[in-house]
């Protein structure tokens, strides 16, 4: 039977099905892993004696849901969205093909392809946003794959996962992990996943983060970076992260500047517990309606985002009525009653997978001035990286380097458009060059994630027959034939994510959109701070409107005024900014 795919039918009927896809995917495809043994071994969190678990986001993120207080702290597992009979590790194959070889003649960048619709600041925020959601924590030591390289004596030794370190049974099939941070929407990589680092990153007046009197993030001494709330930051420390969390530390104080006005007598706690909540809130609300239709600037996606914060009737009659009954479709996820679905919550290996987006990255970057557009200075990635992040950004002013990013654009998610110097990272020791391409493929091998055919039939997509049917690039579909040795159910996950054709107005591809279609809105209506709780009570009514009235744009203007002339006429931060000359 002939169907019309979703993406190309009126916008009412593709809205139409992109909720029977929501709707099946939560009977489908959330899968718990904490029913896997041994279960008694998982955190067991207690309650605060004051009682401020109920009101305040805790700092390991337990106590969300409050009567199964584990679920989505910090330390428990990452879920599936595929059933746990099919998250096995396929041990034989693990290096067939070879990832080094999937990486130099699949994925390797021969020039950058850049993603137009898009500026440099949708790459930041991105990895911003995952470092909030999900990290598997320190690699095993001395515990390796080996990975040669064909025709070399080279050997890539690449660390096995951490395991699970509440198992007893070895971590056999299916595969389970840990996630070291909360898998809330929370802000942790602006806060911390546990009590100690939360209170080495606050004041501990007025509810105030650190931040240094020359704009700048304390240093971490241990690692030459800004001290932050996520951990291990050093091998994906960057300008474009450091920039973000330098905005959002100044957006969460200037919070609490707003609330100690209006409530004099709240103490250092309570100031910065509304603040938290407000901030995260923000930052939610940003990528839900902004950076999600910056990346997927086709209409149906773009109203359907705006669908789930808002409802489809739209952002001024909720701000003017409120909400109509419970209903996600006219009123949005955002206050509407509290649901897990099929499964306990938690982010999910899946998520993880379709989450690798490291071809946003560029290997170089020009710098300009924000004031009249001239040119400062051209940097390779390496240059503003790691430990040479802080002596760079000193350099220059934020306003040109937010400008800088504002005007230039990430990478295409696209087969040959992987960073270089990612396929060639020298580790901080300088011991050796890390081919990151072929670990991103090892990993999803490794942690039993489907390979892309069996992949898409597992989230209700038809298996494709041939590599023609992945892609329309005949010397794309030519290269996968003879790395995948002509056998279609060899594809790897990523490798099938950039090869896929878009859809018209998408930055990634229709398979990993079904795992958004899914965990966009369960990040939403899972956490009670987004759904039950997001009220005047739990928020006050100026932290309700404070995130109603603000968008990325609008907390640029405010800590930086001066690059009002570049944002004129600019309707979404994520978009290319306004060159000025």
């Amino acid at each position: 039977m002939f169907m019309i795919p979703w993406h190309k039918l009126p916008t009412p009927l593709a809205l139409l099905q992109l909720i029977q896809f929501r709707d099946s995917l939560r009977e489908q495809n959330l899968h718990d892993t904490s029913q896997v043994p041994d279960r008694d071994k998982l955190p067991k969190p207690t309650p605060s004696p004051d009682n401020r678990h109920l009101v305040a986001r805790t700092a390991d993120g337990s106590y969300n849901d409050l009567e199964h207080p584990e679920m989505g702290m910090a330390g428990t597992r990452l879920g599936r969205n595929i059933p746990l009979k099919n998250a096995k590790v396929d041990e034989p194959n693990l290096l067939t093909p070879n990832p080094r070889a999937v990486s130099q003649v699949l994925l390797k960048r021969d020039r950058f392809i850049p993603a137009t619709i898009l500026n440099l600041h949708a790459a930041s925020w991105i990895q911003f946003q995952t470092h909030d959601w999900f990290t598997h924590g320190d690699n095993q030591p001395d515990n390796n794959f080996s990975i040669p390289e064909n025709g070399s004596d080279d050997i890539l030794e690449v660390p096995k996962t951490l395991k699970d370190h509440t198992r007893d049974d070895d971590n056999t099939n299916p595969a389970t992990f840990i996630n070291d941070v909360t898998h809330w929407w929370d802000a942790s990589q602006l806060y911390g996943s546990d009590a100690e680092t939360v209170n080495s990153l606050r004041t501990h007046q007025d509810g105030k983060m650190l931040i240094e009197e020359d704009g700048f993030l304390p240093l971490d001494p241990n690692q030459g970076i800004d001290l932050v709330g996520f951990p291990g930051s050093i091998g994906s420390w960057w300008t474009g992260l450091s920039m973000l969390h330098i905005l959002f530390i100044k957006e969460h104080n200037t919070i609490c500047d707003r609330l100690k006005q209006m409530y004099t007598d709240w103490d250092d706690q309570q100031l910065f517990d509304k603040a938290r909540l407000i901030n995260a809130a923000l930052l939610a609300k940003i990528h839900t309606v902004e950076w999600t239709p910056a990346i997927l600037p086709n209409p149906t996606t773009q109203i359907a985002m705006n669908i789930n914060w808002w409802g489809i009737l739209g952002k001024d009659f909720k701000k003017t009525v409120g909400r109509l009954g419970d209903s996600e479709v006219l009123s949005g996820i955002v206050g509407s009653s509290t649901d897990h679905h099929a499964a306990p919550y938690s982010l999910t290996e899946e998520f993880v997978s379709v989450y690798r987006m490291h071809p946003l990255i560029p290997d170089e970057l020009n710098f300009y001035a924000h004031s009249n557009g001239n040119h400062l200075t051209t940097k390779q990635f390496p240059d503003i990286f790691g430990k040479s992040t802080r002596s760079f950004m000193e350099s220059l002013s934020m306003e040109d380097l937010l400008y800088s990013f504002g005007i230039q654009h990430p990478g295409a998610l696209t087969l040959h458009n992987y960073p270089n110097f990612l396929r060639a990272l020298i580790k901080e020791d300088g011991s050796s060059a890390f081919d990151l391409a072929a670990v991103d493929i090892l990993r999803d091998r490794e942690r039993g994630v489907p390979r892309y055919n069996r992949f898409r039939e597992l989230i209700g997509r038809e298996r494709v027959k041939s590599f023609a049917e992945i892609t329309s690039n005949s010397q794309w579909a030519r290269e996968l034939r003879e790395i995948y040795q002509d056998d279609i159910n060899r594809v790897d996950l990523m490798v099938g994510l950039f090869a896929e054709d878009l859809p018209d107005g998408f930055g990634f591809s229709d398979t990993a959109f079904r795992v958004f279609i899914l965990m966009a809105s369960r990040r939403l209506k899972s956490d009670r701070f987004f759904t039950q709780d997001y009220r005047a009570e739990i928020y006050t009514q100026f932290g309700l409107d404070w995130i109603d009235n603000n968008t990325f744009l609008s907390v640029i203007c405010r800590h930086y005024p001066e690059l009002a002339p570049a944002l004129y006429g600019v309707e979404n931060g994520f978009q290319p900014w306004r060159k000025l000359n």
